[in-house]
């Protein structure tokens, strides 16, 4: 066919007599004008060099939009290039039905689609240069545009063109459009000026693009950009390259900020705070405040969501279309002459539908993530503004609420961690509410049009099975719960067996408390099949549903009606159906998610309302702190929700009427008067308190316990709630010179240190100076009053240590001395100690009274308030307050107290003289010592370790810097196949069988239903075979609807059967692993693999699975579907394939990283919330409210941006896969009605090509989760490989004798120990000889070797060479469980175990009531147990803590007793407790050796380290020994009786005995 641009077979087409308008030809000749002109103009700027014009404003990111009317602009563009494609598709039509090729029907709109792209190119480009004066060419363009197609459209009417023609349509819309846009371009030159006006509008750039720390450049995008997400190539791109982190990715934009949503909330709620105000019974509304700050987006994303739902039933309105189409086969009408086309004959057109349905999944697809991105981003900032709210409520809680129990420290974690995340998550879900109801009525509707009655069957069956769909949520909700119940049972009990395993291993106890953990794992387990039953039914039903629907609706209508079901009938309620589906399933979930939301909603109200501190701005001479010192923004107050308190402070509050006399300013510092003070129960705790606080002074406060001391000081902190009464903070008059000196420091806190150690998470310094300017002389001055210099010296980073949270790495007397440090180095007038003794030795308390009080704070004239039970410091005090049942017994110097209240103070000398007689014995428990060398023992080796690993690794990566950095890369972007198959074999090979078997055929079966479909509507006669089409339907449906169920089982049960062997296989090793192993590992990472690791598995690995292998499957086996119909498909699955790889590879790897960022970053918030909540009264007492919330708000944000990040790169996954699923229907179409293949078949293919587009991007998704989750298994697995110790011995443990060790007879012979292969010997050949029934003390310093010889009895080290006989038998033969549960040992720290009193003497259960009581008696302990409910059987708590630690000592000595072993080993057994149980102790040993004359035995016992062997009840203890052993370096020094190593005069065993004299 020849080709013209008029065409050649009409004469008249050329002719231009009646006028060259009135030529139709011409006028679309006219229109191509424009366009070149455009393309003209444009190209050589766009190409050769307005480039190098430089932006009059210089800013970093090139996405500063500039021009007023950017997305309007942009979405105009976008409908403009939408019409252009149905011109260009009505234009071949209507062609493709004329006798001769005429171009001008589709010529014109094909070069305004080229124009059109191009000036949005060409507007971006100048738009990002800031050169606005080249958008002339664009106005120009778009005048000329509406001219040209103005006279078309009036061309058309004039011809009488009909509007239901499609091009005259097209015309008119485009006529509006271009008219629109020269509106907008008129728009920017008016608010622009940078034409026909004198003087052209400044611009100035957001402050976030001037900040070049915002990386997060959503917000600042063009409209295309924000849709694909194409900001973030960059981001993802350079992962591959370099791992994410938090510099990466920068701070949140302004808007999105903690601050800037708190501030909105804030507003919000104050608005329904005044509107409840005059309405006692009503509270304010924090739904409404929700609503008033963030509806707007809310709206926005549901507005979204409707579009994106109304665009899914293009799909199977398209399939419909096409299918029919294809097979009325609309093609083969007559050419005509005519060039007008309806739109009934366009929407015929199997090609344009086709276009249409590829444009509809585009825009759907971008609708749908764009709603997505809308309510997550809207979930994160209201996450954010109510975190800061909770932040700001607690700082101003009432101390009684915490402090009565009415609100809880696990109840604010709970707000924090649970209930906000809840409010969010209802968020990202809140769209789906009313976006459902509409999806089911549309669908429902479209069914109906298509199959009549018969597609209300179908429908009622997916409501009447939705139902139980929301059981099975319920259900899911209650198994999960009783998990979470039983793994923290779990959890306590792995805690307690890591906690004590060196006494489990010792006393051969591991397998009783492996057994427990077992047994709490198996209820576990089976709360976890549970839970995976009814997950499974969760998917059955799922995927049965629309197979059940189908078939009830297909029998329906082949028995209803007499007409035979058309393939474009079948395929498009099929897709209906599938579409269905998803709201109901989600109906569950999203009802669930209410009701949580609901819930949270009236915890939060709860705590808003909750009580506050009194306002205290009489201290402070100002306002409470708010948000403002945080940012530059105004408006935030905090309200306090109760009355003013009873005195008013109005003299100092206002300048004062009268000059004050001389002792009102200068000597007094604080004054309360008539105070009455009371916890919030209305009954006063504090009574008639008159006191006076002189400044630059000690003020000693004393009394008996609990006669409100601390009370007195919160009372005066304003902590406490004011009956009656005042409190004067004295301000010092400004004017006065001789407070030069002191007006540097911060007159309104006050440094405090409670009673109660507080520590944050941080160093030890930053825990000091906390937040005040470093001073290192200052800091030195400080840390040495407070002997914390040897601590830091202990400690592998020094000061730069972080202390774990609560401090745990420290003992409670480094915590103590911490917390008095900061006391100290604050810069403030008054310092408040709450008795900083109590957890202090003797010799501490001491020098922290004489350098750190005495010197540092009396040298420097500072107010000093102190409270101490230690009365021999009563002489330093200026000024003593007596206190006593919550009331003032007596005030004044010590002086007056002895003039005037002589009974008291006879009484304080009585007490006195007895602390001088405990005093001694203070004296000889050298606590600190102990401390240290606990810290050591905890802090150095695993410290170390870590760091020579890190050194190890520096250098490795210094000698092949680029290969290793190559190799991680590659190791980053492989997926863990090894692991991944590790974990599927460890669920059983028959189960890994049973899955694979089971997912293959249920997807065959899917096909094969789908494949019979197409074939049964294709067929001519269906009358003939129809009972056995119906039977093999019936069949084909039962078993796909079995195998949906069975596959979601096998998956879940693989995956239980998997997580069970990996946490037995765990936990035995780890049981039986060599205690090096516990020295060298942190008990945290151990607890991590139990906690964290195993949850991951139990929880989360199987429905990733199962997903993943789902959404694979099904894409295959649609891929497959749509080759078998359309071969040529597989060619442009090619280029496609390519593109899918890329984008999983690269998503995969950033996925990864931002992950771990998320989870990195939620932890320190966490954390933060409870130190603010504990440490409250600290905080309010230094005034560093400000410098917290500030802290906090860093915290959110910066766990925020992770998200946001996270969720943007699901995003930008998201549309490129649903781009490239589109693609795929697009190609799979376009092939199908091309190569003509059957009706059935094509039908067929455009329904799986559908399915593409839904599950591409899980697949994806899956797979990167899968990655980061067979993490925990590769961590579970590192620990797997990890050597035990050797338990089977060379003898059976039949040959030992039963009453083996009898005698107790020892030899150790040439004895060498290291603790493993590849480090030194820490005993070198050593020799000793031990009579039965002898008692041994083993002496020498730190490090000599005592307890590595103890250890060596028990095998707990490595024996290399030489060995220890007992009784003839080499111990190295014997089975380490028969060995270790033949000797008895008493650590240095005693261990108890939850349970019962019963359960900690003898968990083998083996012994009578009568022996236990026996060995209660023999510990003292007796009468204290038969005083608890259920007296043997009373309740222990975890760690023994209802205990005191003397108390748990003679437990452990007791526990020693029951096991009447003929050998016993004391480890410093005495060094942690006081002299009385030491005492005890001695009594007790001395009756063990009494009570086993008839079968002797040998005692050793090792005292504490020499260096502090002074202590006379050791060196006591040592001199009644038979025999005396003392050890240097591993080796043996001296070993004889104490007798004759005491008259050694050199000897050194005798240095000792003299250094104590």
């Amino acid at each position: 066919m020849k080709a013209a641009f008029c065409g050649n077979d009409n004469a008249s087409a050329y002719d231009i007599s009646a006028g060259v308008l009135k030529n139709v030809c011409f006028v679309d000749a006219l229109n191509l004008v424009p366009h070149v002109f455009l393309l003209f103009i444009t190209f050589p700027i766009l190409f050769i060099g307005w480039g190098s014009q430089s932006s009059k404003v210089q800013i970093h990111h090139n996405t500063w939009l500039h021009f007023p009317g950017h997305n309007l602009r942009w979405i105009l563009t976008f409908t403009l290039l939408f019409v252009h494609v149905c011109e260009i598709a009505e234009g071949i039509v209507s062609d493709a039905n004329m006798k001769s090729r005429h171009l001008h029907l589709f010529l014109p709109a094909m070069m305004g689609f080229v124009a059109a792209t191009t000036a949005i190119v060409y507007y971006h480009n100048i738009e990002t240069s800031n050169f606005p004066k080249l958008l002339l060419a664009l106005f120009l363009y778009w005048i000329m545009a509406f001219v040209t197609k103005t006279i078309k459209l009036v061309r058309y009417c004039e011809d009488g063109v009909p509007f239901s023609q499609l091009r005259f349509c097209i015309t008119g819309i485009m006529v509006i459009l271009y008219g629109l846009l020269m509106a907008v371009e008129i728009n920017v030159i008016r608010v622009r000026r940078y034409v026909f006006f004198m003087n052209p509008q400044k611009v100035k750039p957001p402050e976030d693009l001037q900040d070049l720390g915002v990386r997060f450049l959503q917000p600042f995008v063009n409209l295309l950009s924000k849709a694909t997400y194409w900001w973030m190539n960059t981001l993802i791109i350079s992962a591959h390259k370099k791992p994410i982190d938090l510099k990466a990715i920068g701070k949140l934009p302004i808007a999105m900020r903690a601050l800037t949503n708190y501030v909105c909330l804030k507003e919000a709620y104050e608005e329904q705070k005044k509107k409840v105000a005059n309405q006692p019974n009503k509270i304010p509304s924090i739904w409404l405040a929700m609503y008033r700050a963030f509806g707007r987006p809310i709206l926005l994303s549901s507005t979204f969501r409707y579009l994106a739902d109304l665009l899914g039933f293009a799909g199977p309105l398209c399939i419909s279309g096409i299918v029919e189409s294809f097979q009325n086969d609309t093609n083969t009408t007559g050419k005509t002459s005519t060039s007008y086309l309806s739109s009934q004959d366009f929407l015929k057109n199997a090609y344009v539908l086709a276009v249409l349905l590829f444009l509809a999944l585009i825009l759907q697809r971008t609708f749908l993530q764009a709603s997505y991105y809308v309510t997550i981003e809207t979930g994160i900032n209201l996450r954010g503004a109510l975190l800061a709210m909770i932040y700001n409520k607690i700082l101003r809680l009432s101390t009684s609420n915490l402090s009565m129990g009415e609100m809880t420290l696990g109840q604010i974690n709970n707000l924090v961690a649970i209930e906000t995340n809840q409010l969010m998550w209802f968020l990202f879900l809140c769209p789906n509410l009313w976006a459902m109801p509409v999806q089911i009525i549309m669908g429902v509707i479209l069914l109906y049009n298509l199959l009549r009655v018969s597609a209300l069957v179908g429908a009622a069956v997916i409501v009447l099975l939705a139902p139980i769909q929301y059981f099975i949520a319920t259900k899911l909700a209650e198994a999960q719960k009783s998990t979470l119940d039983y793994s923290t049972e779990r959890l306590k009990k792995t805690n307690e067996i890591l906690k004590g395993i060196k006494l489990l291993k010792l006393y051969a106890w591991e397998h009783i408390f492996c057994t427990s953990v077992e047994e709490t794992r198996t209820k576990e387990l089976i709360s976890l099949k549970t839970f995976a039953l009814y997950t499974s039914l969760s998917i059955f039903m799922n995927a049965a549903i629309p197979i059940a629907a189908v078939l009830a609706t297909f029998v329906t209508y082949e028995y209803q009606n007499e007409a035979t079901l058309q393939p474009y009938q079948a395929f498009a309620s099929l897709s209906l159906f599938h579409i269905l589906v998803t709201p109901l399933f989600l109906l569950s979930t999203v009802v669930r998610f209410a009701v949580k939301a609901v819930i949270s909603v009236q915890k939060l109200n709860e705590f808003l309302i909750s009580d506050e501190i009194g306002d205290d701005s009489w201290r402070s001479a100002e306002s409470s702190v708010t948000y403002e010192s945080c940012k530059k923004h105004t408006g935030l107050v905090t309200i306090n929700r109760k009355q003013p308190l009873r005195h008013q402070l109005d003299s100092y509050e206002q300048p004062p009427r009268r000059q004050p006399r001389p002792f009102e300013t200068d000597d007094i510092a604080i004054k309360v008067t008539n105070g009455y003070f009371s916890w919030g129960s209305g009954l006063a705790t504090l009574s008639n308190i008159n006191i006076r606080i002189p400044t630059g002074q000690m003020t000693m406060i004393v009394g008996q316990v609990g006669c409100g001391k601390s009370s007195l000081l919160l009372a005066i902190l304003g902590e406490m709630q004011t009956l009656e009464g005042k409190v004067h903070w004295n301000n010092i008059n400004e004017t006065d010179p001789s407070c030069e000196a002191t007006r540097s420091r911060n007159r309104y806190s006050v440094a405090y240190a409670a009673q109660k150690p507080w520590l944050l998470n941080a160093t030890v310094e930053e825990n000091i100076i906390f937040g005040s300017p470093f001073n290192k002389q200052r800091y030195k001055a400080v840390t040495d009053a407070c002997s914390l210099q040897p601590d830091i010296d202990l400690l592998p980073f020094g000061d730069q240590t972080e202390i774990g949270e609560r401090g745990i790495n420290l003992s409670g007397g480094q915590r103590q001395r911490i917390c008095v440090a900061r006391a100290l180095y604050q810069n403030t007038n008054i310092i408040v100690l709450d008795d900083p003794f109590s957890a202090l030795d003797i010799h501490l308390s001491d020098h922290l009274m004489q350098e750190g009080i005495l010197k540092f704070l009396q040298e420097d004239k500072r107010t000093l308030i102190l409270v101490t039970h230690k009365l021999q410091y009563l002489p330093h005090a200026d000024w003593i307050i007596a206190m006593k049942d919550g009331y003032v017994l007596r005030e004044g110097t010590l002086k007056d107290i002895q003039t005037k209240d002589v009974e008291l103070y006879e009484h304080w000398k009585t007490l006195m003289n007895r602390q001088d007689q405990e005093l001694e014995k203070d004296m000889e428990t050298d606590q600190t010592t102990l401390e240290r060398k606990t810290l050591r023992r905890a802090m150095y080796p695993r410290e170390s370790k870590a760091q020579l690993e890190d050194e190890d690794e520096e250098e490795e990566e210094e000698e092949d810097d680029d290969d290793n950095m190559s190799t991680v890369m590659r190791l980053r972007t492989k997926m863990p196949w090894r692991t991944c198959w590790r974990y599927l074999t460890s669920g059983g090979f028959f189960l890994l069988f049973l899955m694979i078997f089971s997912k293959l055929l249920k997807h065959s079966v899917i096909v094969a239903i789908d494949y019979w479909l197409a074939r049964w509507t294709s067929m001519e006669n269906k009358t003939g075979d129809s009972t056995d089409l119906n039977q093999s339907r019936g069949m084909l449906c039962g078993a796909g609807i079995v195998l949906c169920l069975v596959t979601s089982l096998t998956v879940e049960w693989m995956g239980l059967t998997a997580a069970k062997n990996l946490h037995h296989n765990l936990l035995n090793k780890i049981i039986l692993g060599p205690i090096r192993f516990f020295d060298t590992t942190p008990l945290g990472l151990i607890l991590n693999r139990f906690s964290a690791d195993t949850n991951i598995i139990d929880q989360h690995i199987p429905p990733t699975l199962e997903s993943l292998t789902r959404s694979t499957l099904l894409c295959l086996s649609a891929i497959g579907m749509i080759s078998y119909a359309t071969p040529w498909f597989l060619v442009a699955l090619v280029p496609l394939g390519i593109a899918f790889y890329f984008i999983q590879k690269y998503f995969r790897v950033a996925s990864k990283d931002l992950q771990e960022l998320d989870d990195s970053t939620q932890l320190p918030l966490l954390c933060h919330f409870s130190e603010t909540a504990e440490g409250l009264t600290t905080i309010r007492a230094f005034r560093h409210e400000a410098r917290f919330k500030q802290h906090m708000l860093e915290l959110t944000d910066t766990n925020n941006i992770a998200y946001l990040f996270l969720s943007a790169a699901n995003r930008w996954l998201e549309v490129r896969t649903d781009y490239l699923g589109a693609c795929i229907v697009l190609t799979a179409a376009v092939t199908s009605i091309t190569y003509r293949s059957d009706s059935g078949l094509l039908g067929l293919g455009l329904l799986y090509a559908l399915t593409i587009t839904n599950y591409l991007n899980w697949v994806v998704r899956n797979l990167a989760d899968l990655e980061v989750q067979m993490g925990a298994v590769k961590k579970v697995n590192s620990f797997l490989t990890m050597e035990s110790e050797n338990y089977e011995g060379t003898m059976d443990p039949s040959q030992v004798p039963k009453d083996w060790p009898q005698e107790g007879e020892i030899k150790i012979e040439d004895l060498c120990v290291r603790y493993e292969n590849n480090l030194k010997p820490v005993l070198k050949h050593v020799k000793a000889y031990i009579k039965p029934g002898q008692k041994v003390g083993i002496c020498g310093r730190t490090g000599s070797g005592k307890s590595s010889l103890s250890l060596a009895f028990f095998r707990m080290v490595d024996i290399f060479d030489g060995k220890i006989v007992i009784d003839g038998i080499d111990i190295c033969k014997l089975p380490l469980h028969t060995l270790r549960s033949r000797l008895s040992i008493i650590l240095q720290d005693p261990i108890l175990f939850s349970g019962s009193i019963r359960f900690n003497l003898d968990p083998e259960c083996k012994c009578t009531d009568d022996r236990l009581w026996e060995a209660l008696e023999i510990a003292q302990l007796k009468n204290m147990v038969k005083s608890l409910p259920g007296g043997l059987d009373a309740v222990v708590t975890e760690g023994g803590e209802n205990f005191s630690v003397g108390q748990r000592q003679l437990f452990c000595l007791a526990r020693a007793f029951v096991r009447k072993s003929s050998i016993l080993i004391m480890d410093e057994a005495t060094a942690s407790i006081d002299m009385a149980t030491v005492s005890i102790s001695v009594t007790f040993w001395l009756h063990v050796l009494s009570s086993f004359v008839a079968d002797p035995s040998s005692y050793f016992f090792s005292p504490p380290t020499c260096s502090s062997f002074q202590h006379r009840h050791r060196v006591h203890t040592i001199l009644t020994a038979d025999l005396v052993i003392v050890m240097k370096r591993g080796n043996i020094l001296e070993n004889d009786t104490p007798e004759n190593l005491l008259s050694r005069e050199d000897g050194i065993f005798a240095s000792f005995v003299r250094a104590d004299m």
